[in-house]
């Protein structure tokens, strides 16, 4: 019987049982992975490929130390209290972190991590792409003895972007509850998360204008509304960014006169997107680069 021809049909319908079955083995081993990804690690990543995204763990973390965040005192001890609160299973809100580029937003929520994993925190990145999978994300963590925090770093949505509305579900108002050992960080350079144009305020309205010009500004700033705390971050003074600039020379061990070190700071400083954090750490691994040459030649 096994040598009888089998008719196109047939090898098609065998041929959709084999790729059925092994769909269903490799969502079997997704499952197991992921919670044993879980167990082991303390970051992760939500990665997105063909559609379908998949939690993968960062093997090694970008661990801060809240010792180099400099300048930005209030909000770390803002987002440290908050934390806190969410690991002692106190309320704690959602925390959308805006404001300038460098100016140590991915750092501050990074610092958490290195602060608080003995005490169960986690971290999770998700970028814009992997918002529509939060539900599945929120599935894959309820009910472990964890805390996570849902990274969701330089965020920004344009005008005929969707993904906004599955945050926005997240975070207060969606039809299905969320778990408690999970809360969303955000950072971004806009306020709002979505751009605003000058003729939203303009009056009177030209004909291709929106009818209800208010709704339309009203739905571009309700999505931040939906975070519990907003901090906001702006660019440094300059004795701040000397003193982050001297901070990082004693870490690397850097032995040059301040007044030396100072002025070649605010050479490199002139010549860069504006005063930062980021900018003060880019100098001095630059400095310390040459440094380490010169003393190798």
């Amino acid at each position: 019987m096994s040598d009888i021809p089998r008719s196109p049909e047939q090898l098609y319908i065998q041929l959709l049982e084999k790729v059925d079955n092994l769909l269903s083995l490799l969502q079997a081993q997704t499952t197991e992975s992921s919670d044993d990804i879980l167990d082991e690690y303390i970051a992760f990543q939500w990665r997105q490929q063909n559609g379908n995204g998949r939690l993968t763990p960062i093997k090694h973390p970008d661990l801060i130390d809240s010792t180099d965040l400099i300048g930005i005192d209030s909000q770390l001890e803002t987002l440290d209290r908050n934390t806190r609160q969410f690991l002692n299973n106190a309320p704690a809100n959602h925390v959308l972190l805006w404001g300038d580029r460098g100016t140590g937003k991915s750092s501050l929520v990074k610092s958490m991590l290195m602060r608080y994993f003995d005490d169960g925190l986690r971290l999770i990145s998700v970028g814009k792409e992997g918002l529509v999978h939060l539900p599945e994300i929120a599935e894959l963590v309820w009910g472990r003895s964890e805390r996570y925090i849902l990274f969701c770093d330089d965020l920004a949505f344009n005008e005929d972007e969707p993904e906004y509305r599955e945050l926005k579900a997240m975070l207060e108002g969606g039809i299905s509850a969320q778990p408690e050992n999970l809360l969303i960080y955000a950072t971004s350079n806009r306020r709002h998360l979505m751009p605003r144009q000058v003729n939203e305020n303009k009056f009177p309205l030209d004909d291709e204008d929106e009818l209800y010009p208010r709704e339309s500004t009203e739905e571009k700033v309700s999505l931040s509304d939906r975070f519990g705390l907003r901090l906001a971050f702006y660019h440094i003074p300059q004795n701040t960014y000397l003193k982050i600039v001297s901070h990082y020379a004693q870490k690397r061990g850097l032995t040059i006169p301040t007044s030396e070190l100072h002025r070649a700071a605010l050479e490199w400083e002139a010549s860069s997107s504006g005063r930062s954090g980021r900018v003060a750490f880019q100098f001095i691994t630059d400095l310390a680069g040459k440094l380490a040459l010169k003393n190798n030649v």
